[in-house]
């Protein structure tokens, strides 16, 4: 019997689509939705979040009883509870355990980009919601992992709104009682444990989420700037995260492709 692991999903980029012929839409912001999953392991999930708390408590000052809880805008911005990072020392003391902290946690990554502007051009009308599409997506291969080491795993994604959640609650169901036009239910059920998404609110203070959520729009850059599809990659601590992580991707383990496995493009 392998071990259990849990997928923890966020968002780059939004479901929604636009005028693209409209250069202001043209952007990889409104073109591109990105979907990462951070698969960690239930006993390294366990120190992670114990690091990652002492880590706030230190640097940020975090209470236990009203824990900071990291999102990427307010870390950028140094708003909020971020806003201690307008201090140079203190901004690189964060990001330097920042980056220390997720280069010594083991996790797994799946990244799937869209490029909703080929996906509305290919199927106008019958363009499929492209936040569920890329679920399945990130579902075939996430159980794919599962299956091939005899793991087994759940899947915890952030609340987004009623609707949304909902859409999103209904194709994983579908997806664990169906299956997908690559593989049959079997394959789903054999992996996963629970045959509900979990959907958790940003402040619940969960620590996969909050690494998915810093790392979800970098990676998507990068992934992008790999496809030639932004002129130029990220840079500063973006480019220090991209960095971090490079090694952590979902790959196919006799070549060690990532391609396909841990990074797969839409378009």
């Amino acid at each position: 019997m392998g071990e259990l692991l849990r997928l923890y999903v966020d968002e780059s980029g939004d479901h929604h689509f636009y005028d693209y012929s409209k250069p202001e839409h043209n952007t990889p912001s409104e073109r591109y939705l990105a979907l990462l999953g951070v698969a960690i392991r239930k006993g390294v999930r366990e120190k992670g979040h114990v690091y990652l708390e002492e880590l706030k408590r230190d640097i940020l000052d975090s209470d236990p009883d009203n824990p900071i809880v990291l999102h990427r805008k307010e870390i950028i911005h140094k708003q909020g509870p971020f806003k201690i990072l307008q201090d140079p020392k203190k901004e690189k003391e964060f990001n330097d355990a920042l980056l220390e902290f997720l280069r010594k946690l083991e996790f797994f990554l799946f990244l799937v980009v869209i490029d909703k502007k080929h996906h509305t051009e290919t199927y106008k009308k019958s363009a499929f919601p492209v936040y569920p599409f890329a679920l399945t997506a990130m579902l075939e291969r996430y159980c794919g992992f599962l299956n091939y080491f005899n793991h087994k795993g759940d899947v915890w994604a952030e609340a987004r709104g009623k609707k949304e959640d909902r859409s999103l609650e209904n194709a994983y169901s579908y997806i664990y009682e169906k299956g997908t036009y690559y593989h049959e239910s079997p394959f789903f059920q054999r992996a996963l444990t629970s045959k509900n998404i979990k959907i958790k609110s940003k402040k619940a203070n969960i620590t996969g989420l909050q690494i998915a959520d810093v790392l979800a729009h970098p990676c998507k850059m990068n992934f992008l700037h790999e496809l030639d599809r932004t002129p130029d990659p990220p840079s500063g601590f973006a480019k220090d995260l991209c960095a971090c992580v490079r090694g952590k991707y979902n790959m196919q383990i006799w070549k060690q492709k990532v391609r396909g496995y841990g990074k797969v493009f839409i378009g």
